[in-house]
């Protein structure tokens, strides 16, 4: 058994396909029409054929007040594993994300967290744990 699919709710699919491709620098892998909303899907540059990540509409009524409460709380939907969470970091930045953490050493790993402009807080990391 593997993790093949995983996702994060996201306010606008558009606005998240540009955000997660453009900015991240994740690859495109699926934007197939469903109705109203896509089946929008993107993965690593390093692992094209690994785990996708889904864009999902957060149109589900459950959805908003889980959001709301995670990004209230300061809970991030997911996290990343990167190299240098310190580069990582500054090159977001220099590309206008906000983040709501700045880099920070726990242990075995060092973290950051960032609004990702589609409603929820995302946690890059380094280390034994990434």
């Amino acid at each position: 058994m593997r993790i093949n699919l995983t996702s994060v709710f996201v306010d606008d699919q558009e606005v998240a396909k540009r955000f997660y491709t453009e900015v991240l620098g994740f690859l495109l892998k699926h934007d197939i029409p469903m109705g109203e909303d896509r089946w929008l899907t993107v993965v690593s540059p390093e692992r094209p054929d690994g785990t996708e990540l889904v864009l999902e509409p957060s149109g589900h009524p459950a959805v908003q007040p889980y959001k709301t409460a995670l990004v209230q709380d300061g809970i991030p939907a997911t996290a990343f594993a990167v190299d240098d969470v310190q580069a990582e970091y500054e090159r977001l930045r220099g590309l206008g994300v906000r983040f709501t953490q700045e880099p920070a050493d726990m242990g075995p790993v060092t973290v950051a967290v960032f609004d990702d402009t589609c409603g929820n807080l995302i946690q890059i990391m380094q280390g034994d744990m990434a």
